[in-house]
């Protein structure tokens, strides 16, 4: 399970939204399974269909997470058109079987997000719990 603030999922929406028609993208920091912070990132590839972190951000964030005590617990990427679930590219590059893979769909009316553990190809199903927010979250 991984559970994560209503705050941080509205960042992600907002964040997915103000970057289509592209997929926006990001890191979850957390302490176990409760994302406590979110980073958003610049999505190198510009692309509705796929996402590659900048590596600068992606260094910033990982020394911003540990200087705040915090781990990487999971990744986010937004479908603008299709379902909360891996595509076949999302687990072809899924190479770290230790994070979770967070999916938000824009597909319908109503944003959709989903949680993945995807290991040796196959991804799993981790269910999601959204907090009311809690103090020291952002």
């Amino acid at each position: 399970m991984i559970r994560i603030p209503r705050s941080i999922i509205d960042g992600i929406v907002l964040q997915a939204r103000a970057e289509l028609p592209n997929e926006a993208c990001g890191l979850l920091a957390g302490r176990g399974e409760i994302a406590e912070h979110r980073y958003g990132m610049t999505n190198a590839d510009a692309s509705p269909e796929h996402f590659t972190f900048l590596p600068a951000e992606q260094f910033q964030a990982l020394r911003s997470a540990r200087s705040e005590g915090l781990d990487i617990i999971a990744n986010y990427h937004s479908h603008p058109v299709t379902p909360a679930r891996p595509s076949e590219e999302d687990i072809r590059l899924a190479f770290d079987p230790n994070i979770l893979y967070v999916i938000v769909s824009l597909a319908d009316a109503v944003p959709v997000v989903k949680a993945f553990h995807i290991r040796q190809g196959i991804a799993e199903n981790v269910p999601v719990s959204i907090l009311e927010d809690i103090k020291g979250c952002l």
